[in-house]
Parts: structure tokens; C-alpha cells; sequence
């Protein structure tokens, strides 16, 4: 069973993001609300996957993405944006991320986005 960490400021999606993961057979080992303290939280637990939302408080998504694979050069990192945030989309593809899902997230999508970086 693949091993996920969650990263998102917001409570609520930290949950719905969980209970759709979960569903699809995948297992949250952990779940930060800062690109901080996902970057500690990867090097305790060493996910398979992150879901990084990219704004953030502390240390936004993009920061941690590099942070963590400059750590971990294979690291898998999908990253999760709003409506309106390509360019940051864009930047974070080219700073290494695995893929991205824009939000209100669709369950289907996120097993496929998953699935696909698991592979990879």
C-alpha cells in the first residue's frame, strides 16, 4: 500500500483530500499545513507520494517541493493548486513535480494522478 502525506493550510481539504485517498486503497502516513513542516514530515516518514497544495503560509508549496528534492531527488510530488494559478503549475512541473490536480479536487482524478506517479 503506497504511503502519502498530505500538505495543505486548510483543515478541510487536508480531510477530504484524505478520505479520497483512503478510499482509493492508498495509506496517509502523515499531514503537514506548511510547506515546513512537510519538508520535517518527508524526511521522518518518506512517503511514496506528497500532495502539496502550493499556497501556504511559512514556506509555500514550490519552496517545499524544492526543499524536499533537493533532500530526495526521486521524491514524488503532485502539486495542488486553484483555479487561476498556471504559472505556478508551470513553474513547479519544471522544479521536478510529479503532476498536478486543480481544485475542488475530483476523487476519480486523484486515484488517476496517483496511480500515474506511482508508475513513474
Amino acid at each position: 500500500m503506497a504511503k502519502l502525506l498530505i500538505t495543505d493550510d486548510a483543515a478541510f481539504m487536508r480531510m477530504t483530500l484524505k478520505k479520497m485517498v483512503t478510499d482509493a486503497g492508498f495509506e496517509v502516513v502523515a499531514e503537514a499545513e506548511n510547506g515546513l513542516e512537510a519538508v520535517d514530515l518527508y524526511k521522518e516518514h518518506r512517503p511514496d507520494i506528497v500532495t502539496m497544495d502550493i499556497t501556504m503560509p511559512e514556506m509555500n508549496g514550490i519552496e517545499a517541493l524544492q526543499k524536499i528534492r533537493e533532500y530526495d531527488p526521486e521524491a514524488k510530488v503532485i502539486m495542488c493548486s486553484a483555479m487561476g494559478q498556471q504559472n505556478m503549475v508551470v513553474d513547479a512541473i519544471q522544479k521536478g513535480a510529479s503532476d498536478f490536480l486543480v481544485k475542488p479536487f475530483d476523487e476519480s482524478r486523484i486515484k488517476e494522478s496517483l496511480e500515474k506517479t506511482l508508475s513513474k
